[in-house]
């Protein structure tokens, strides 16, 4: 077994994953066996074409090429120059305020995106990747067939890990992205880009939103939504069988809002389409958590937690508590 190839070539995603991983290998037998194991870690981390092409926070890369040189100092081999110039070439780059993370499909492929280093940004905390949109990615790889084919709305799409995930492993028919704060739609569109798709701008979302069309022919918008103030005749333009939502229901005033959207997307659904819809919760505050549930039920809608995926996919905390609703009428 290739040990480089398989512990590490996901390891600049998340600096602490990197470190768990290095820490448990038995460093002083690898070094032995293997002379060359720092360039072949080098090659599939802060050398990997992906990674200088679209290179993650400095911070991170400076902690992990630092843990790195720790490591390798302790088993008193010979310096190698190139792990102490990959540092060198970190320390003399500026500092920015974004990032790429880069995510490994299983069927070989690649979602990169940009986003902020900072957990909150331009007064809003949609500029970066949060769990529970990775829980739901890694869910619907696993379920494959609730999205083949589909018409898929997300709601809250931030800057569109799970959409574009979905994208590129559930060979959806049309994917919706929608979000209503303007940066957030801004980066959202960026990484869009970034992962080889292209937009065709329309003026009118609700007559008909902003096209993209892959290799493999999935149809793909961008709408600005805003549950608060978004009528039903503008939701009725918007015909999906499939929607989806991770982590909108973190905050007390967001959870109404999000419920009466449901409800009205529920109500324009036609009649002899089902509707199937998915919310991924971080659940940090029981207390907000049931009162999701309850404005549920107060709005009369159905919910059951759906039974988690079997196989982890991309690094996330693995100790917080992630549930799937399935919501219906």
């Amino acid at each position: 077994m290739d040990i480089t190839e398989n512990t590490l070539c996901d390891a600049f995603q998340r600096y602490f994953f990197c470190c768990r991983q290095i820490g448990s290998l038995p460093w002083q037998d690898l070094a032995q066996q293997q002379p060359s194991l720092i360039l072949k870690i080098l090659e599939k981390t802060v050398n990997h074409p992906l990674c200088r092409s679209y290179p993650p926070s400095l911070q991170y890369r400076r902690l992990f090429l630092l843990e790195l040189i720790k490591k390798h100092e302790s088993t008193e081999a010979e310096p190698q120059d190139e792990l102490y110039n990959a540092l060198a070439d970190v320390l003399n780059t500026e500092q920015t305020t974004k990032c790429h993370k880069s995510y490994f499909l299983p069927s070989g492929g690649t979602v990169t995106l940009c986003e902020s280093t900072a957990i909150i940004s331009e007064g809003t905390t949609g500029l970066v990747t949060w769990d529970a949109a990775l829980f739901l990615a890694e869910w619907a790889i696993e379920n494959v067939d609730i999205f083949r084919n589909r018409t898929v709305l997300e709601l809250g799409s931030g800057i569109g890990l799970t959409g574009l995930v979905i994208c590129k492993s559930c060979f959806p028919k049309k994917y919706m992205f929608s979000d209503c704060h303007q940066k957030v739609l801004s980066k959202l569109r960026e990484n869009i880009h970034l992962n080889g798709f292209v937009l065709t701008d329309e003026d009118d979302y609700t007559k008909t939103p902003e096209r993209v069309k892959d290799s493999d022919t999935v149809q793909m918008s961008v709408l600005e939504l805003d549950w608060e103030s978004i009528k039903e005749q503008q939701l009725s333009h918007i015909d999906a069988d499939v929607i989806i939502a991770a982590d909108v229901v973190y905050d007390p005033d967001v959870i109404t809002s999000f419920s009466n959207i449901l409800c009205k997307l529920l109500l324009c659904k036609k009649v002899e389409k089902r509707l199937h819809i998915f919310v991924a919760s971080t659940v940090r505050n029981s207390e907000t958590y049931k009162l999701f549930q309850t404005k549920l039920d107060e709005a009369g809608l159905k919910w059951q937690i759906v039974a988690n995926h079997k196989k982890n996919i991309f690094v996330y905390d693995a100790n917080c508590t992630i549930h799937i609703l399935r919501v219906s009428i």
